[in-house]
């Protein structure tokens, strides 16, 4: 009781604490694009590793994160990338945030189910965002941050499944590709299913991470087909079946994991920190 009244007589002679006026955090840059592979204006952000600024001789691998808006799924990734390089898990990367609008229509390949286009009128685009982040993202990153030339790429869902078709029909586009769980049930399995054809040498040299999450691994065809045959490309890969994590969990608990595949450290982390990633044994 003492105590109280010694800390309310305190406030009573010196006044209630002035705040200072808020100043606001800077996290990255948002670039906007006019697109003429859209035909719309574009945003994309960027967010620099801490180290850009104190080593200005050295250049960056570039991580794209698709549906890497400010309200999607960029300050998450950001996040993990940044608290990565910090423990030495993975390495430092300029992270760039690519906002999805129509996710149907960018992210997703053409299809002739009636079903899905009634539903879907304006799915099957997503060549022109991938053309898009080739010819016209890709350039103003490279032209205006101090990139090396490697870049990776990271999504979930649709995003994911942009991913998956990108590492099939335009490999040379990333260096490493992670897609958490892709909605590989998609047009009736349509995209695993012309694996078979569309994986092979072209994808060898190339880093693929595939996460599986409990509902896709109750009804596992559709990742089984594109997992065979990436492994059996010879390429650096990891199938992370968790079924004892959900669509809804799988990004945020694999994301560093991800990352640590696309992106080693020059330097092996400390085994003390318990960093791996964990890839399920090849059937």
């Amino acid at each position: 009781m003492r105590l109280a009244a010694l800390l309310a007589s305190a406030l009573f002679a010196f006044g209630p604490v002035q705040a200072a006026e808020p100043t606001p955090i800077r996290i990255g840059m948002s670039h906007t694009i006019e697109s003429s592979v859209l035909h719309e204006r574009r945003t994309v952000t960027v967010v620099l590793p801490p180290s850009y600024a104190k080593q200005p001789e050295r250049k960056y691998p570039m991580l794209f994160v698709i549906d890497g808006g400010v309200e999607q799924d960029l300050l998450h990734v950001a996040g993990v990338a940044q608290l990565g390089a910090m423990w030495g898990r993975s390495g430092d990367a300029i992270v760039v945030g690519i906002e999805t609008k129509d996710r149907r229509r960018e992210l997703v390949g053409p299809t002739a189910d009636p079903e899905l286009l009634k539903k879907y009128p304006t799915a099957g685009q997503s060549a022109a965002f991938r053309r898009f982040l080739a010819t016209e993202v890709r350039p103003v990153i490279e032209r205006t941050y101090r990139a090396n030339g490697k870049a990776v790429v990271i999504g979930e869902s649709l995003a994911g499944l942009f991913i998956v078709e990108t590492y099939m029909d335009q490999p040379e586009l990333f260096d490493g590709y992670a897609a958490i769980d892709p909605s590989l049930w998609w047009d009736k399995e349509a995209l695993s299913r012309r694996g078979s054809a569309a994986i092979g040498r072209k994808q060898a040299d190339k880093r693929l991470y595939l996460a599986m999450a409990k509902e896709q691994s109750e009804e596992p065809a559709a990742m089984r087909r594109l997992a065979d045959k990436a492994a059996a490309t010879g390429a650096h890969f990891c199938l992370a079946e968790r079924p004892d994590l959900t669509h809804a969990t799988i990004y945020q608990q694999l994301s560093p994991q991800a990352l640590q595949f696309l992106l080693p450290p020059a330097e092996p982390p400390a085994p003390e920190f318990g960093f791996e990633v964990k890839c399920s044994p090849k059937s």
